[in-house]
């Protein structure tokens, strides 16, 4: 008995499987209700991709995503321009502006130092970011790259580089979450959260 192939719709589930975290199912999934779109509405879903996708570049100054020269936190002369937060991902600039509690601005490293990965740091944005804190204005950079090996080791590297520089160099605080119980934190986590103690 033949099996069922339709090549168009292939090629479209194998396209929404290789983004990240879609496995088979959720692709086909995809693919249907795409199919089921009414020509206007696909034309449009179809047309944001290739619009995002020629318009979004890097921000000339933080790296971070934009559709013009800088973006939006870059143009804004009401943050602190003096304190830089270095995050991996633009993903985490969103995090942080959704706290509404950071005034300053970012660097987008793109990345982290991962020698199993075949990242080194030429390949992520560090040239740049020491090229903005030749900037006198430039008086602290946060390093809120993740709590993971790579992270650290990452954040431990550009600090080093800064140093020298005279710039002050911190780290976010990392410790239990809200809502969390102590008796299901790991010890690294348990060690963080003692260090990064406040007063009450």
């Amino acid at each position: 008995m033949a099996s069922y192939h339709v090549a168009p719709l292939a090629r479209l589930v194998e396209q929404f499987e290789s983004l990240p975290g879609i496995g088979h199912k959720s692709a086909q999934r995809l693919a249907y209700y795409v199919l089921g779109l009414p020509q206007e509405q696909a034309k449009d879903f179809a047309n944001a991709i290739i619009d995002a996708h020629n318009t979004i570049h890097y921000c000339k100054v933080c790296c971070n995503l934009t559709d013009q020269e800088l973006c939006p936190v870059c143009r804004n002369n009401e943050r602190d321009h003096s304190i830089i937060c270095v995050v991996e991902d633009p993903r985490d600039v969103f995090a942080l502006e959704r706290t509404n509690e950071f005034h300053a601005t970012y660097h987008v490293l793109h990345g982290v130092i991962s020698p199993l990965a075949g990242t080194g740091p030429d390949q992520l944005y560090i040239k740049e970011l020491l090229e903005r804190v030749k900037n006198p204005e430039i008086r602290e950079v946060i390093m809120a790259t993740n709590p993971t090996v790579e992270g650290e080791a990452t954040a431990m590297y550009i600090s080093r580089l800064l140093k020298p520089l005279g710039i002050k160099v911190t780290r976010l605080a990392y410790g239990i979450p809200v809502g969390g119980d102590l008796e299901y934190a790991d010890e690294v986590t348990l060690s963080r959260a003692l260090e990064g103690r406040s007063e009450l």
